[in-house]
């Protein structure tokens, strides 16, 4: 009997057993299956959450779920968290809807998941990371905005872009970390984001950013240095930079050496382990409030008119000045700065890009005046550019390891191999800018336990390795890592910006991939607080990204995962860290985007945005967004030496905060460099000009967290003895992403430049070479050999000049040579009707590669017209008043015919109002245009454009071949190659047009430009 009761004990205990297993079992498949539909819901795209383990309490009547990792991937919100509990309620069993509920992914509750940032109680004071800062690195005193206390004043940002030109031990070669792909390769692409954008807007917000490789682009490099004071004498390379000379200046206190080394530069190369910042010795002196100032003085001999980035160094030591005054005197005149010599001793610190005349007209000065006496000012070398690779590299001779350690691996003694070939060390023979992190930290003093964290066995480890441990050294000694060597730069935030793999048939996009870690270190940074910080960093800038990528080119962009991953960039800095695959640099359908200019600046902004967010929560204050770029831009003479400039704000439909409430406007003489600019406070602006000088003028927007990019530039000059007034207005605001295509059976695609190689923002340096493999099924097999989309190397080391927005200085020199006065304006205020045209005798009108274009498959409506409706009504008004007009662009024609957005009426209009028709876009390929016989003797002679990729102008593939609509309109010039119609001149009783299938601005040569349009004009006019 009692058996008997036993076994049915058992088999009742069992069957319940079962019976719960069954309902936990069930009540899985439903929370599965609901959580899942939420994870679509707010990803919008496939993923699947399911529950790993449902631990219920009856007693505390309490329970815990725990899913799979796919929840945490979610951007959690406090709706997104409310509406996860209350699904998981809806699901429980009647007895259990009132129990305690904890949901866990990653190991974290999920509310603990939501940014600080978008909390509205319970903010995680862990997190929340602040420096007491009273002066930053480096301040540019000669600004006249002042600070941006709703920006990033005082804030430290360090940041890099992916990987870059190293040595590849194994094959004993210098190579790529990332293949040549779709006309670029990583290496290079995701600089084409940072530098001429991200940095920039980070540094309008009033930040210091710190980089750990080259940011200048010019491959000229001067070194000015204490100790070679005759311009190389004394390092055995007489001459090497020049007639560049440091010298002193004694005043009431005199320059002494420090008591440690400095830098010097006593080799052309520096083997592995070498240091320059050990090989010389620095200068210092006692600070002084009152009395004759003591000073340094560095002389460079410019080789080259140009753009050239400026660095400074000296030694952090005890009692340092933390308001050291800098001085560069350049093209445009002087620009102040204090550095903050307390930090950033031994290393390159950056301050700034000016325009340097070619010679030795220039100087940067030190001057031992501060605000307190009785500190130490340190003055060690000068460095100007950018300059080429001077770190020589070759196989270890102890061996170098078999096998690359990837970034999410762990680092492990590997397997190492000596070569059986007798190598000796080698430069890379690249631009400085081209290679990886780990050789700009040699040549910028980094200790070597920083850069070679293989002990020099595998340069690829020791780049990605090396950019984490570099931010640790610029923070160490200052409240972020108090306890560690370092050079004492209280570091706020770091950011890694990469492209990733990957690639899908078609038009499917990859999208954007964000990465922190959080598992380490027992979830802290060494300073305690909490890693979790950089969780809500990478929410911010993915949630900016994402939802300004969709609004402005592609409502289908995919938002890839929040990995919580153990990736070396993401790990190892100790403060909150983001590593940004933005897209795949392998897939066709996210490049069609990542290769066009306007994409890349919105990205740049968004992260710029989600940057702000994050270091204005952190610091508890409010934050302003800086504006865009003004519009509607125009300079007209208000009186006989008098300029009335005007300009209109940019709203910001996603940013209410983004509202100038000032305005800086800069000047230019001539072909020099623009002045520190001059605050206004309304939307225009008078000065005075002196007359047969040229004067050029941009505008920033100003608010009280930062500066906008510029305007375009307009230029004024009036003449003495004028012939009359002209009016340039500059239409070619196009910047667009190289011709791509895809075919119906989708078999073969990619960019074709041969068509239109697109218009880069100012200059590209990411462009690699031509796209050769169109077919989409052939597939990466090495790096060398990347399948779908590899491409050429013959530019990779090359500028590609793009659109300078700097066309009416141009134009202008080649009017005031002819003896014209003129004025300029941007097209945007001939449309909105902000200025006339009618009050000018004759009317520029620049196109440049001007057409109207998409984006990618063309998502959003295309944009860059030639003309407009408003501009030609404005245009025939003007005509029609008897006015005379000059066209040149390279779609003249092909816009307004073989445009399927083009009208008809756009065609008449073209015929009937200019006298021109369209011939063909395939006019001429060789770049060569002459004159030939017409009714105007003026025009005569030949002349040469830029009819292949160069760094002098943007490229003119194919001009328009174009042709006389009209009895009075005649041909005036023909392409050499085949006497095609390449300009058309019509002159009736009324008014006069003159139509140019190619642009005035892209013929070579200023003396062929000023001929080509005193031409021009004196057929017009006489």
């Amino acid at each position: 009997m009692r058996k008997s009761i036993f076994i049915l004990l058992i088999l009742l205990i069992s069957y319940s057993a079962f019976s719960r297993n069954l309902a936990d079992d069930s009540l899985k498949q439903k929370l599965n299956s609901s959580l899942t539909n939420i994870y679509k819901e707010v990803m919008l795209r496939p993923g699947r959450v399911t529950v790993d383990s449902i631990a219920m309490n009856e007693r505390e009547k309490s329970m815990e779920l725990h899913t799979n990792l796919s929840l945490s991937y979610l951007p959690m919100r406090e709706n997104t968290v409310l509406h996860i509990y209350d699904s998981v309620r809806y699901h429980l069993p009647p007895a259990q809807k009132k129990y305690r509920i904890s949901v866990f992914s990653d190991g974290q509750e999920i509310s603990h998941l939501i940014p600080n940032f978008f909390r509205s109680k319970q903010k995680d004071k862990n997190r929340m990371i602040a420096h007491r800062v009273k002066k930053p690195l480096v301040t540019n005193i000669s600004s006249p905005m002042g600070d941006f206390d709703k920006g990033l004043q005082n804030n430290h940002i360090a940041l890099w872009q992916s990987h870059g030109w190293y040595y590849e031990q194994k094959l004993g070669r210098w190579e790529w970390q990332r293949a040549r792909i779709f006309q670029t390769v990583e290496d290079l692409y995701t600089q084409s984001y940072v530098l001429p954008f991200l940095v920039p807007m980070l540094e309008n917000a009033g930040a210091n950013v710190l980089m750990p490789r080259e940011r200048d682009y010019n491959k000229t490099e001067l070194i000015i240095d204490n100790d070679d004071v005759t311009g190389g004498n004394r390092s055995g390379h007489s001459g090497r930079y020049g007639s560049s000379q440091y010298r002193e200046i004694n005043g009431k206190e005199r320059w002494q050496n420090t008591n440690s080394a400095g830098f010097a530069n006593p080799k052309e190369i520096y083997l592995d382990g070498e240091n320059p910042f050990g090989m010389g010795t620095a200068r210092q002196i006692k600070t002084i409030t009152r009395g004759e100032e003591s000073l340094a003085e560095w002389y460079p001999d410019i080789p080259e008119k140009g753009k050239y980035g400026v660095y400074v160094s000296y030694q952090t030591v005890k009692n340092s000045s933390d308001d050291a005054l800098y001085s560069v005197y350049h093209a445009g005149g002087r620009t102040d700065f204090r550095v903050n010599q307390q930090m950033g001793g031994g290393t390159w610190i950056f301050l700034g890009y000016f325009y340097l005349d070619k010679g030795n007209s220039h100087k940067i000065t030190l001057t031992n005046k501060s605000s307190r006496s009785g500190r130490i000012v340190t003055a060690d070398a000068i460095k100007i550019g950018g300059g080429m690779g001077n770190i020589a590299r070759m196989p270890h001779p102890d061996g170098f390891e078999k096998e690359n350690t990837k970034s999410s691996e762990k680092q492990v003694s590997k397997e190492t191999l000596i070569s059986k070939i007798n190598y000796s060390p080698e430069i890379s023979g690249y631009p400085r800018y081209t290679e990886g992190a780990r050789y700009w930290m040699q040549w910028a003093g980094v200790p070597d336990s920083v850069y070679n964290r293989t002990e020099g066995k595998n340069d690829y480890t020791d780049d990605y390795a090396s950019r984490g441990a570099w931010v640790n050294w610029l923070a160490g000694r200052s409240p972020v890592l108090p306890k560690e060597e370092g050079l004492n730069i209280p570091v706020d935030m770091a950011f890694a910006f990469h492209t990733d793999a990957g690639t899908f048939w078609g038009d499917t996009i990859v999208g954007t991939l964000g990465i922190y870690m959080t598992h380490f270190n027992d979830g802290l940074f060494e300073s305690g607080r909490s890693r979790w910080a950089s969780r809500d960093l990478s929410e911010l800038v993915m949630e900016e990204i994402v939802s300004d990528i969709r609004r402005e080119f592609e409502p289908e962009w995919t938002r890839r995962h929040l990995w919580n991953r153990s990736y070396a960039e993401a790990r190892m800095p100790n403060v909150p860290t983001m590593l940004l695959e933005l897209l795949s640099h392998q897939n066709f359908a996210d490049m069609r985007y990542g290769l066009d200019p306007s994409f890349r600046f919105t990205v740049s902004r968004s992260i710029y945005k989600g940057m702000l967010r994050f270091l204005a929560n952190q610091y508890n204050r409010p934050y302003v967004v800086q504006p865009l770029p003004v519009k509607e831009f125009s300079a007209r003479f208000s009186g006989d030496t008098e300029v009335e400039l005007k300009w209109q704000p940019s709203p910001d439909p996603a940013e209410p905060s983004a509202t100038p409430t000032r305005y800086t406007v800069y000047t230019r003489l001539n072909g020099g460099g623009f002045d520190n600019g001059i605050v206004v406070n309304s939307n225009s602006y008078s000065t005075s000009i002196q007359k047969d000088t040229v004067y050029s003028f941009k505008v920033v927007a100003v608010n009280d967290g930062g500066i906008s990019f510029p305007s375009e530039i307009l230029s004024v000059c009036r003449k003495t003895d004028q012939r009359g007034e002209v009016l340039i207005v500059n239409g070619f605001t196009r910047v667009s992403a190289p011709f791509s295509f895809t075919t119906s059976e989708d078999s073969i695609a990619g960019f074709a430049g041969n068509v239109d190689n697109g218009v880069p923002y100012l200059a590209d340096h990411y462009f690699i070479g031509p796209q050769h493999e169109f077919r989409r099924v052939v597939p990466w097999m090495d790096d060398d050999a990347s399948g779908f989309g590899d491409s050429g190397a013959n530019y990779e080391t090359t500028a590609i000049a793009g659109n300078t927005f700097d066309y009416p200085f141009i134009h202008g020199q080649a009017f005031a040579e002819a003896g014209y006065s003129f004025v300029s304006s941007s097209v945007a205020a001939i449309e909105n009707k902000s200025l006339s045209l009618n009050s000018y005798s004759i009317v520029d009108w620049i196109l440049g590669k001007q057409r109207e274009w998409s984006v990618a498959r063309g998502a959003k409506p295309p944009r860059f017209k030639t003309f407009s409706q408003s501009n030609q009504e404005a245009i025939t008004d003007y005509c029609n008043n008897g006015g005379s007009i000059i066209v040149s662009g390279a779609f003249v024609g092909t816009d307004l015919w073989d445009n399927p957005y083009a009208s008809a009426e756009d065609r008449e209009w073209a015929q009937n109002t200019l006298r021109y028709k369209w011939r063909n876009n395939y006019g001429a390929v060789n770049g060569e245009v002459k004159a030939v016989v017409s009714p105007f003797p003026s025009i005569h002679g030949n002349w040469s454009y830029y009819n292949t990729l160069n760094s002098e102008s943007y490229v003119v593939e194919y001009p328009d071949a174009i042709e006389p609509a009209d009895g009075n309109a005649f041909t005036v010039f023909r392409y050499s190659e085949n006497n095609l119609s390449a300009g058309v001149i019509y002159k009736g009783e009324q008014y006069g047009t003159a139509i140019l299938g190619f642009p005035i601005e892209a013929v070579k040569g200023t003396e062929n430009r000023n001929k080509l349009v005193k031409g021009l004009v004196d057929a017009l006019t006489d």
